[in-house]
């Protein structure tokens, strides 16, 4: 069976006890748990396997925040025609507490500032084949 892995970096910070990402990772994070759990099913009868990997990143690390990599590769290098940007993050900069500028993509001539089902969904079909 081949393997796909999706795997989704954003940022972590714990505050008062309670770990918190921005709110544009949040919503890329629920995005991926739809898609990646839908493709699982309909990779999986096609023979392959989609794994999935979360890594929580420091303030330090906030430049690869909101990055989904599939087999390693961010997704702006799969679609056609993608290239990774930024624009200033308001969620980021409350929870760091400085200026902060996160990455987003821009595909299809749009800018994404969250990650949608439909442009995770078409990445993995590119690159595992089996949608």
């Amino acid at each position: 069976m081949k393997t796909l892995t999706i795997e989704w970096r954003h940022l972590d910070i714990e505050k008062d006890g309670v770990a918190s990402t921005c709110a544009r990772c949040a919503d890329t994070g629920e995005e991926l748990a739809d898609v990646v759990e839908s493709l699982a099913r309909e990779c999986g009868a096609k023979g392959v396997e989609i794994s999935f990997k979360e890594t929580k990143l420091p303030p330090s690390e906030v430049a690869q925040s909101n990055l989904v990599l599939f087999n390693g590769v961010p997704i702006e290098e799969i679609l056609p025609g993608a290239f990774a940007s930024k624009n200033e993050c308001q969620s980021c900069c409350e929870l760091i507490g400085e200026q902060t500028y996160c990455r987003t993509v821009e595909y299809g001539g749009r800018t994404y500032e969250t990650l949608p089902a439909p442009l995770i969904r078409e990445a993995t079909c590119a690159v595992a084949q089996c949608c």
